[in-house]
């Protein structure tokens, strides 16, 4: 299942962890070991961030890709599962039967 992780790292922490002439490397290696399929870098609410694009087999796998993020670079962290167009396509018959029940 596709997640969307929204990473957020303080300003302090960061400027800290930014001024270490490894951290590209240790950033390339961290989203290797949790499989990113795509990050973007930017900032978020004025502090450095990024949304890491994650397939997770299960939900308990959160805590796996989290962790390094909060403990190496003290960020703030958020998951959010994500569907495809075929997911959305899926779900027609599901979206059809809540509208017919509720969309009254």
């Amino acid at each position: 299942m596709k997640y969307i992780m929204k990473m957020r790292m303080p300003v302090e922490k960061g400027n800290e962890k930014i001024k270490d002439p490894q951290f590209g490397h240790k950033m390339k290696e961290l989203l290797a070991e949790i499989k990113a399929e795509a990050a973007y870098f930017t900032t978020i609410c004025g502090e450095r961030g990024a949304y890491i694009i994650l397939n997770l087999n299960d939900a308990s796998e959160i805590p796996a890709v989290s962790e390094p993020f909060f403990l190496w670079l003290n960020a703030s962290v958020d998951v959010f599962p994500v569907m495809e167009p075929e997911d959305l396509a899926k779900a027609g018959p599901s979206i059809g039967s809540a509208v017919q029940k509720w969309g009254k």
